[in-house]
């Protein structure tokens, strides 16, 4: 699996929208969000489909981000 790529996250760039409105992170790059300092949510791609990753109490989750719907699971996530 693979990280995203900018045509990936041109697909993505509604729910990247919402994330950035988000308090307290900052795109160092652009679909890489960092929490005080550190990695905290960035998105892979691969034959299965799109997926970000946060940081959930130090461990990465994954989770599926295909859909309207989906992108409303990691929001409250978020």
């Amino acid at each position: 699996m693979k990280h995203a790529t900018d045509p990936t996250l041109d697909k993505l760039e509604e729910l990247l929208v919402q994330i950035r409105q988000q308090p307290g992170l900052r795109e160092k790059k652009r679909g890489v969000f960092y929490r005080q300092n550190m990695a905290w949510l960035h998105f892979h791609e691969d034959l299965a489909g799109l997926f970000a990753d946060l940081r959930i109490d130090g461990d990465w989750q994954r989770f599926p981000v295909n859909n309207p719907a989906e992108y409303a699971i990691l929001l409250k996530a978020i």
